[in-house]
């Protein structure tokens, strides 16, 4: 169990998934309702979690965190719920449970889908009515508590084969929060390690020599199969076998255990890579890759001599063009020409704009604009 509360929120990322969970913790926060959150192992479940208790009204009460799998089977009840002294062998004294510690705030229940069946009827309860009976107790005891729970199972699959009661699953699901995996967020990769990298080298006063462009490219294009988690743990265990120089991308195949060979291969699917033909086809484009990168040099060069002949204010429509064009044509015009100018920066384009970053999202879906960056 860890207590305590959350003064600044780790909740990472300007992906569009992440922007919209942040919008969604904004509604879910003020309530008390009860939330499940769900993803796969390493996401960050416990830093939504987190987040959601910051914003809270219970902010300043206690927020518990438990998890449901470390507890063995036979004391998991008195470890939530309490008991009362002489109630089993060993117990010596009365104890406080989780729940009784959590009143006020708010307790985080990770690994639900780990909760026996029988302790799940009683933690039903809790959710209906705030009751709870403590081991070898003989009277109910009231709690005030926010309840938040996280899975990274299939908890319908659960309760196809009886281990999962059906009754708490939708208890349970009053708001259900899925954090998507990092391989479908790429672009918070970078944003995650440059932290990881910072939080790191500050407490261990470490001078870091930076990243080759190479290995960077690589850690942003793989996918990641433990999630943040993982990626944290690859940061700092990388900074610090290779403290004294710049890392390079045969450091960062060296540490992931990728051969040489593997580099540019499809990236790697929950650990294990795909192993058909297209391994074949994507090592023959790497040998395109400097005639790639000569025909994208032209194209910013051409892009340039192009700027260099476009008005002073950048975007134009001819006088002749502007007597029959439509409102909704004049737009995508605009934010055609923002994007290209931007190179899809969602940030520096809504600024240009004066509108905000989820009104651009909608325009850019609405016209087919895809592949935005955001910084």
């Amino acid at each position: 169990m860890e207590t305590g509360t959350a003064n600044n929120s780790e909740l990472l990322g300007n992906s569009i998934p992440i922007v919209e969970l942040r919008e969604i913790i904004k509604q879910v926060a003020p309530t008390d309702v009860t939330v499940l959150i769900t993803g796969e192992s390493g996401v960050g479940k416990e830093v939504v979690a987190t987040e959601i208790h910051r914003l809270s009204k219970r902010s300043g009460k206690p927020f518990i965190t438990v998890n449901c799998g470390a507890i063995p089977e036979g004391i998991i009840e008195s470890e939530l719920f309490g008991h009362v002294r002489g109630s089993f062998t060993g117990a010596v004294e009365s104890r406080k449970g989780y729940f009784e510690a959590a009143d006020g705030g708010t307790i985080f229940l990770d690994e639900i889908g780990e909760l026996p069946l029988q302790t799940q009827v009683k933690f039903l309860r809790v959710i209906e009515n705030g009751e709870y009976m403590k081991v070898g107790g003989t009277k109910p005891e009231k709690v005030d508590v926010r309840i938040i729970a996280a899975t990274n199972k299939n908890l319908e699959q659960l309760i196809d084969n009886n281990s999962f009661r059906e009754d708490l699953y939708y208890r349970l699901r009053s708001i259900n929060i899925n954090i998507p995996p990092l391989r479908e967020r790429k672009e918070d990769i970078r944003i995650f390690f440059n932290y990881f990298v910072d939080q790191f080298c500050s407490r261990n006063s470490i001078d870091f020599k930076g990243m080759a462009a190479g290995a960077m490219d690589y850690i942003t294009g793989y996918d990641w199969p433990g999630n943040v988690r993982e990626l944290r743990n690859f940061a700092e265990s990388i900074i610090t076998l290779n403290r004294d120089k710049k890392i390079e991308l045969n450091d960062v195949l060296k540490h992931l255990n990728i051969p040489k060979q593997d580099q540019y291969l499809p990236a790697h699917i929950n650990g294990y890579k795909q192993q058909d033909e297209r391994q074949l086809l994507f090592g023959a484009l790497f040998e395109l890759k400097k005639d790639i990168m000569d025909i994208k040099h032209q194209l910013s060069a051409m892009e340039d001599m192009k700027s260099s002949n476009e008005p002073e204010n950048g975007f134009y429509v001819s006088d002749e063009k502007i007597d029959n064009i439509t409102f909704d044509e004049f737009e995508q015009e605009l934010l055609t020409y923002y994007f290209k100018k931007y190179q899809g920066n969602i940030n520096k384009i809504a600024d240009k704009l004066k509108i905000s970053n989820r009104t651009l999202y909608r325009k850019f879906k609405l016209y087919g604009l895809k592949n935005g960056k955001v910084y």
